[in-house]
C-alpha cells in the first residue's frame, strides 16, 4: 500500500495535474498493449507499473494460482484510489506549503502595504495590489489604474483568462511587448516555488531570478560537498526520481504559484473567467510541442536554464 501511495505523490507534479487516475492507468495499459517504443512505455511504466502487480504476486503465492487471482483482483481494484491518495494529498500538501512561503515572498520582494497574510488568502487575488501585479498578464500594464479597475470590474478587454501569461512567470515580472517569449518561465517566484516543493523551502532562499544561475550553481555544489559522508532526509525530487526539470514540473509550479496568489481558498479548475486545465496545457505545450525547429532549440536552452539552478 504505501508503495502505491508513494508512487502517487509524482502523478499530480509530474505527470497530469487535472487527468483522473483510472484515465492515466488505461492510457498506460494501451500503450503497453499497443507495444510503444521502449523509452515511451519506460516513462509510463516508472509511475504506474500495473503488470509491475503480476511479478510481485507471482512471488508471494507461487503456491497458489488461486491466490495469486484473489490477490491480483483486490490490488488492481484498490490500485486507482492508492495512486489518487499519494497524488492528491501531494497536490495538498504543495499548495499548504506555497500558501504561506508565496505570501513571504511577496512580502520581501514586493514590499507591500498592508502585507499579504500568510494565513488568509481572501485578501489575495486582484483586490491586493502586489497579488495583483504578479497575475495581471503580462501585456497589460498594472501601475496603470485603468488597468486595475478593468480588471477589478472584469470590463470588456480586460477580463484575465488562461490565453494571456501573467506577469509572475516573466524574468523580473516583465515582459517585452515586442518579444513575449523573452524571460518567459524565468519568474523568480516561479522558481523559487520549484525549489521550495521538489528540492526544500530553504533552497528557495538562494534564487535570484535573474541572470545565468552561476551563484545558485555554486550555492548547490556547496551543498553537496557539505552533505557527502551525511545522512540527510530525502527531498521531493530524490524521492519520486526526477533528476532533470520537465516541462510539466514547471506547469504544475505555474498553478500552485497562481493559486497560491489568487482569493480562491479550495482547490479547483476554474477561478473566475481563468481555466487552470487549459493554462497547466498550454505550458505544456509550449515546451513539448515548439513550432519549429528553432523555437525547438529555444525551448531546450531554457529547460537548460532551469538545471543549472535547481539540480
Amino acid at each position: 500500500t504505501n508503495y502505491y501511495l508513494t508512487q502517487g505523490r509524482g502523478i499530480r507534479r509530474t505527470v497530469a495535474l487535472f487527468d483522473s487516475i483510472e484515465d492515466l492507468i488505461s492510457e498506460n495499459d494501451r500503450r503497453y498493449d499497443e507495444d510503444f517504443d521502449d523509452e515511451e512505455v519506460a516513462t509510463f511504466e516508472s509511475v504506474f507499473r500495473p503488470r509491475f502487480v503480476t511479478r510481485v504476486l507471482t512471488l508471494i503465492c507461487l503456491c497458489s494460482q488461486e491466490r495469486l487471482q484473489t490477490g491480483y483482483d483486490i490490488l488492481t481494484r484498490n490500485l486507482p484510489w492508492m495512486l489518487r491518495q499519494g497524488a492528491d494529498g501531494a497536490r495538498g500538501d504543495d499548495t499548504a506549503k506555497l500558501k504561506t512561503l508565496v505570501a513571504d515572498w511577496v512580502n520581501r520582494d514586493l514590499k507591500p502595504n498592508p502585507l499579504v497574510d500568510s494565513d488568509d488568502k481572501h485578501h489575495r487575488g486582484f483586490i491586493n495590489d502586489a497579488c495583483g501585479k504578479l497575475l495581471c498578464p503580462a501585456e497589460l500594464d498594472w501601475n496603470n489604474p485603468a488597468t486595475k479597475a478593468g480588471i477589478r470590474d472584469r470590463s470588456e478587454g480586460y477580463t484575465v483568462t488562461e490565453l494571456s501569461f501573467p506577469s509572475f512567470l516573466y524574468e523580473k515580472y516583465t515582459a517585452n511587448l515586442d518579444n513575449l517569449e523573452a524571460g518567459l518561465f524565468k519568474g523568480q517566484i516561479l522558481v523559487q516555488g520549484y525549489k521550495a516543493v521538489f528540492t526544500s523551502p530553504s533552497s528557495a532562499k538562494d534564487i535570484d531570478g535573474d541572470g545565468d544561475g552561476a551563484d545558485v550553481i555554486e550555492n548547490n555544489r556547496r551543498a553537496r560537498r557539505a552533505g557527502w559522508g551525511l545522512k540527510v532526509k530525502k527531498h521531493v525530487a530524490q524521492i519520486i526520481k526526477l533528476e532533470k526539470v520537465t516541462p510539466r514540473s514547471i506547469a504544475y509550479i505555474a498553478c500552485q504559484v497562481r493559486f497560491a496568489l489568487s482569493s480562491i481558498t479550495s482547490w479547483r479548475t476554474i477561478d473566475g473567467d481563468f481555466d487552470y486545465v487549459q493554462f497547466w496545457r498550454s505550458i505544456v505545450d509550449f515546451f513539448e510541442r515548439p513550432p519549429g525547429r528553432e523555437a525547438g532549440r529555444r525551448v531546450n536552452k531554457l529547460l537548460e536554464w532551469w538545471n543549472r539552478y535547481i539540480f
